[in-house]
């Protein structure tokens, strides 16, 4: 007896599943490869059919093989055509042509890194040496067996897909050694793990079977109402699958910002609203404005090529702007009118015009202390800024800083603390933070920022201080000025909760849809 249940199972199901249930008139276990030839559906709508049916309890697997094959790559194909980059080679010298590694690369039309591995490789394997003026030679003994070996395989090979299973261990082991792997330029070979699954209907899933059978087989179940079919009348001798109106609708994504492109809006309308006015800097900027302007010493160990990325054209800028560049210099060299004793070193001018990638927001502070800033007054910038570094989960070689400076006659370093404190709070949204003593060359007494990531522990958020007159008075302010920069990357970490900074500037779609930060 047909139940209420199996009525609307029956009319719920979909014309894919409709066609695989009725593979089974044929057996009652099936291959996933039989299934296909009888029901005609490929291999992602099998599959896709197949778990639908399995959700439902109509279908069970019953059995699992993984048949491993192997392919040739765009590259392996054209080695099969052309031959291996070693063969190549050691086919010309043997021909008795005289080259070098470029001839190769210029007129052989192959990729330069290509060149770079082959002739590496013989040379590792003593089959060429470079002789005078670069010259390619082929020395007398010359075991090219591993080349000829895997010149063999890619024949083998050809255009089809191959069990790996077919070929003897030694060739296996030729092909493992040179298949594609991923983040690999080039590989010879591709490997690829193919399921073929066993399926066998359950009594439910028999049952259902009985019931599409008895009804016609749902062959002329339709899904779509089209323009067509209302025009010529066809939809009346048409039989219309049955909706579930009670399914969940699929998630429409509408177009939202950035999560980290969110975290940093929100960042400039906390300063704004805290009465901050915007400052900015060009990204590219000269060392003046970015060290020398900082009272940092142009012998200074930040100021080398594995620390700032200079700018190869134009190499420099044309002038320092005056007085400032003339002040600076005299403070450097002696002190100038600051009351200190300088670095004592002649300051190169022509150094401090070098043109760099800014390496800190602090840059965008010094051009605002020297444009007549107001006093009393208070700035911020959210400054890109470059340096060297190893790329991990809390360094990048490009990084965002939130930079800032107050100016004032009752500015003191207390007023700091307490602004620090608020950035760790309200902005980083840091539970746990700490103030360490720190030293920078432009600011005296200065500290740093540290906060407590869930996961990673503790970590600097940046550096703050009260400028030095050093800084401040060859930029004609004579106030107290309190300054900061913090990397908001870091921050954007805990406020979003990520664990790695690489995450801010992900383009996953499901991330960017789904993230929710709490900017509260």
């Amino acid at each position: 007896m047909t139940t209420p249940d199996q009525i609307k199972l029956l009319e719920s199901l979909h014309p894919l599943e409709h066609k695989l249930l009725l593979s089974f008139e044929r057996g009652d276990t099936l291959s996933a490869s039989e299934i296909m030839g009888i029901s005609g559906l490929d291999e992602s709508r099998l599959d896709m059919a197949a778990g639908w049916l399995q959700t439902k309890g109509m279908l069970a697997v019953t059995g699992e093989t993984v048949t491993t094959s192997v392919a040739l790559t765009e590259a392996g194909a054209e080695y099969r055509e052309k031959g291996t980059p070693e063969m190549r080679i050691i086919g010309a010298l043997r021909e008795g042509k005289q080259f070098t590694v470029k001839d190769v690369i210029q007129t052989w039309g192959m990729d330069p890194s290509e060149v770079s591995s082959a002739t590496g490789s013989l040379k590792a394997s003593n089959i060429i040496r470079i002789a005078q003026g670069g010259i390619l030679e082929l020395n007398q003994a010359t075991d090219t067996a591993p080349y000829d070996l895997l010149k063999e395989v890619i024949d083998e090979t050809g255009t089809a897909s191959v069990v790996l299973s077919g070929f003897p261990e030694e060739k296996q082991a030729v092909i493992h050694a040179n298949f594609h792997k991923r983040g690999k330029a080039k590989g010879v070979f591709r490997i690829t793990e193919k399921k073929n699954r066993t399926y066998a209907l359950t009594a439910q899933g028999k049952e259902i079977v009985r019931l599409v059978l008895e009804r016609g087989g749902g062959e002329d179940e339709v899904s779509v109402l089209t323009p067509e079919m209302l025009k010529q009348g066809t939809w009346k001798d048409k039989k219309f699958r049955a909706y579930n109106i009670s399914l969940n609708p699929p998630r429409i994504s509408i177009g939202k910002k950035h999560p980290y492109r969110e975290f940093l809006d929100f960042v400039k309308y906390k300063f704004i609203g805290m009465g901050f006015e915007e400052m900015r800097g060009p990204l590219v900027e000269n060392e003046f404005w970015d060290m020398d302007a900082l009272f940092m010493p142009q012998f200074h160990p930040a100021r080398n090529i594995h620390d700032v990325y200079f700018v190869k054209e134009p190499a420099s800028a044309g002038k320092i702007e005056a007085p400032f560049g003339k002040q600076a210099a005299a403070t450097h060299r002696d002190g100038w009118k600051t009351g200190s004793t300088g670095w004592r070193y002649n300051f190169d001018l022509e150094r401090a015009k070098r043109l760099i990638l800014r390496s800190q927001g602090t840059a965008v502070s010094a051009r605002t202390l020297a444009s007549g800033p107001k006093v009393p007054g208070k700035y911020f910038s959210i400054a890109r800024c470059f340096r060297y570094d190893a790329v991990d989960a809390t360094h990048a070689p490009d990084f965002n800083q939130v930079e800032g400076i107050v100016l004032g006659e009752d500015i003191n370093f207390k007023t700091l603390l307490g602004l620090l404190k608020l950035f760790g709070q309200e902005v980083a949204k840091a539970k746990e933070f700490q103030f360490r003593p720190a030293y920078f060359p432009f600011t005296e007494p200065s500290v740093e920022l540290h906060v407590k990531h869930p996961e990673l522990g503790w970590m600097e958020l940046g550096g703050a201080g009260l400028f030095r007159p050093e800084v401040t008075i060859p930029l004609g302010v004579d106030v107290p000025v309190i300054a900061w920069g913090l990397g908001l990357d870091r921050m954007a970490m805990i406020a979003m909760e990520i664990r790695d900074i690489r995450d801010l500037f992900s383009r996953d779609l499901d991330f960017i849809r789904t993230k929710k930060i709490h900017l509260e």
